[in-house]
Order: structure tokens, then sequence, then C-alpha cells
């Protein structure tokens, strides 16, 4: 078994006095059918970090994920930037995480790609003219500053996927978490989105199955499997252990050589 990332870099964030961005404490998580999702699950995001979270389908990935914002609610601890996840503190700990859903059209609701963005920055009482700056700085960061007044569901789905971004970016999220963000993309979309993510200068940890994905933008990966962790190391390590991938339901990432 990899030493795991948190054991090699816990002192040191503790003596750099930062603290983590996200730190999840022996999480568990029951289905009320009796499925047992998450088995005591432990991990810390440092600032800056990006990290991607992988595993077979089943392993407890988006149960992980709906738990980091309150969406489900388990035994442990989540704690944002210090604050912990509890009832009072919802609101905060909502804006503090970007969660940013495998289909946009979960996220996009309102007539126009501006309404959709300056919908979180209103409701957390913002000014009009603070809402109208989020909005501009967020579609600029995803490349899509035209669109603002774009009927949101005439968008292509990489369109969708970066105004579903920019709807959290308006809200200054201190860690961007993201499910599939690759998933139903065409080569050019998928191209502009890792283009995106490598360029936005926020802490990351994001679910996905697309491992050329972990390999070109993501140094550290988390291996979920059976509502556990597995492995948490260096991606360019575990990627390198062929039976720790196999074991897991996963593969090595192959390069195309067209």
């Amino acid at each position: 078994m990899p030493v795991t990332h948190l054991d090699i870099q816990t002192t040191a964030a503790v003596a750099a006095n930062r603290l983590p961005t996200l730190q999840v404490t022996d999480l568990r998580f029951t289905y009320p059918d009796g499925l047992e999702a998450l088995k005591g699950v432990t991990f810390y995001i440092a600032p800056g970090e990006k990290a991607a979270l992988v595993g077979p389908n089943g392993a407890g990935k988006s149960t992980l994920m709906l738990h980091l914002n309150g969406l489900l609610n388990g035994q442990g601890q989540v704690n944002v930037a210090g604050l912990p996840l509890v009832k009072e503190n919802l609101p905060v700990i909502r804006a503090r995480v970007g969660m940013v859903f495998q289909n946009p059209d979960d996220q996009l609701f309102s007539p126009t790609v501006f309404a959709d963005v300056a919908f979180g920055p209103l409701h957390m009482g913002y000014p009009e003219d603070e809402v109208r700056q989020r909005v501009a700085r967020a579609l600029a960061q995803v490349g899509m500053a035209d669109f603002a007044h774009r009927l949101s569901h005439h968008l292509s789905i990489g369109q969708k996927k970066r105004v579903a971004i920019a709807t959290v970016l308006a809200m200054d999220p201190q860690i961007l978490v993201l499910d599939e963000p690759s998933a139903g993309l065409d080569p050019r979309g998928r191209r502009q989105l890792i283009n995106l993510l490598r360029d936005l200068p926020l802490t990351m940890l994001i679910s996905t199955h697309d491992m050329l994905l972990v390999q070109e933008l993501f140094p550290r990966m988390i291996m979920m499997d059976e509502g556990q962790i597995v492995a948490d190391g260096q991606t360019a390590v575990l990627l390198n252990d062929k039976s720790l991938l196999e074991a897991h339901g996963l593969e090595r990432p192959v390069i195309s050589s067209q």
C-alpha cells in the first residue's frame, strides 16, 4: 500500500500554520436500504492543491462529494477552511465549496446565462453592482464573456459546462469540486475544459473516470473502492502501479498515437 499523501503532508501543513482547505475525518454513511457507502473516509486537501478522486462505479465517490456541501449528512466530520460543516454553517459552506455536477442542466435553470451566474451572488445578498462585477469576472474566467445574454439551453454541452463552472466561481469558492467534468465532451470541448482547469488558480477536487485528464492535470490521486480510500499519493507513482490499478477496476491511460 502506498504511503498516503495525508501522512506525508499533515506535518508540513501544521508547521506552515495553514489550515487545510478541505478536511474529511472518519466519514461514514449508510443509505436507507442498508448500503454502507462510506466506511471511515479520511483525507484533506491543502490550499492550492489539485487532486483527482478516482475509482470504479459504486466506490462511493459521488456519495462523498454530496457530503462536502451538506447535500448528504453522515457520521464523521467535514471542515472547509476550518469551518465545521454543521447546519448553521451551511450557507457559508455552500459558498466556499463550488460544486459542479456532471450534467450542467442540473445547475442551469434561468432564462439567460447572466441570470444563471448571477443567481448565487444575488441570494448571498450582494448589491446589484457587485453581482454584475462577479458575473462578468466569472464568465471571463471560463471564456464565456460574450455569452451573458444568450439562452442557456441553446448552448453546446461544452459551453454549458463552462457556464456551470462560472455559476460557482461567481461566489468566490475556496475549493472547486467537479463530478465527471469531461463526460460527454467532444475532443475540442474536452481540450478547452482541460485548459480552463489548468489555468484556474483554485484548489480543486475532481471526481472522474478520465485517467488521461488525471494524468495531465492532477499531481495527486485519491483512489476509492467499496467506500474506502485504498490509495492516496502522487499520480505518477500510482499510475505506474499496474497491480493496484487492476485490483480496483482502473486502467493506466493510453495516449493515442493518432
